[in-house]
């Protein structure tokens, strides 16, 4: 499986990395989740060169992640917006920061505190099922191969 071409691949998450797979990438979505839009703020708060800056928001709109939006004429300025597929991201990175929260280095502490506006309180992300409202866990599921799985990887299970 080479990197360039993972987009193409059959697996969901290869498919993801494709977009959001490096660093600088998911760092620009986490500050755009944090409600930042310009591309200097982007700049201000990372610290990385223009060029990276430029090429991941680039990266990501052409992905349909972000869309730019004129908020100035003279010179011609963007910002950038969450389209739906970006929100669609929003448990991927919300894990994320759950994971950092309860596997990093201890006393690390959080910049920042998630709290569900509905009731104000703080609140740990969880996987529930669909179907039964029951919590999910890695030894909770089972991948069976699809309709639309190769015939070949079909055989093998």
């Amino acid at each position: 499986m080479k990197w360039d071409s993972l987009d193409r691949e059959p697996c969901p998450v290869a498919r993801t990395v494709a977009v959001i797979g490096d660093r600088w990438t998911l760092l620009v979505l986490r500050d755009c989740f944090l409600g930042v839009r310009r591309f200097e703020a982007f700049q201000e708060r990372l610290g990385i060169s223009r060029t990276i800056i430029a090429d991941r928001l680039h990266a990501l709109v052409e992905a349909g992640v972000l869309r730019r939006e004129p908020y100035q004429e003279r010179p011609m300025r963007y910002e950038y917006r969450l389209t739906q597929k970006g929100l669609d991201l929003y448990p991927v990175l919300v894990s994320m920061v759950q994971w950092g929260k309860t596997h990093g280095p201890p006393g690390a502490g959080l910049p920042f505190e998630l709290r569900h506006k509905g009731c104000g309180q703080p609140f740990v992300p969880a996987l529930t099922c669909e179907c039964c409202g029951d919590m999910v866990g890695a030894r909770d599921v089972e991948a069976l191969p699809s309709a639309a799985a190769p015939v070949a990887g079909r055989a093998r299970r």
